[in-house]
């Protein structure tokens, strides 16, 4: 799976501008009503990105930032469900995607991929790997303070990895 093509997936979720006030990522400080509410676009918050004028971001800066912050740090090319975890990792952190991963396989869910991670990712068997992660996924979201006012649109996504993840296997 390409870097092209992963983003080209992920934009179809993550491209219009938003700045709802009761979102959290679009206060430059990360918390309600503290800081700047910039919003977010392309899936790049005020919260994480504090410096940027998210209103006015491009698509090419996007990309730029999501190869550099998600693509080029997340153990991609050993893994072969790339396209999920990096979906994971630009929706809820490297750390909780890590975890996520981790969980699915039965290992230490430290947040750190390792070689007891990549063991256990290589001894299961994918399907189960892709299934049990977009299954780790879900439920964390259902977790997530907000899932009664975002939960539809994650739930949708989710359905759209599964689809993805049938094509990819």
């Amino acid at each position: 799976m390409s870097f092209d093509t992963s983003f080209d997936r992920i934009f179809e979720h993550e491209g219009a501008f938003q700045n709802h006030p009761g979102d959290r990522g679009n206060w430059t400080s990360g918390r309600i009503g503290l800081g700047e509410n910039k919003g977010t676009r392309y899936g790049i918050s005020a919260m994480s990105y504090p410096h940027l004028d998210i209103k006015n971001l491009t698509k090419a800066q996007a990309k730029e930032i999501y190869r550099e912050e998600w693509w080029d740090k997340l153990p991609l090319e050993r893994m072969a469900i790339r396209y999920q975890l990096f979906d994971a990792a630009i929706n809820h952190g490297m750390y909780h995607a890590n975890r996520m991963v981790q969980r699915a396989v039965g290992a230490k869910d430290d947040g750190i991929i390792g070689p007891n991670t990549m063991a256990s990712v290589k001894c299961t068997e994918l399907n189960d790997l892709l299934l049990r992660f977009l299954s780790e996924r879900l439920t964390f979201m259902t977790q997530v303070r907000t899932w009664n006012y975002y939960g539809k649109g994650w739930a949708r996504r989710i359905a759209g990895n599964l689809k993805l993840a049938a094509e990819d296997n």
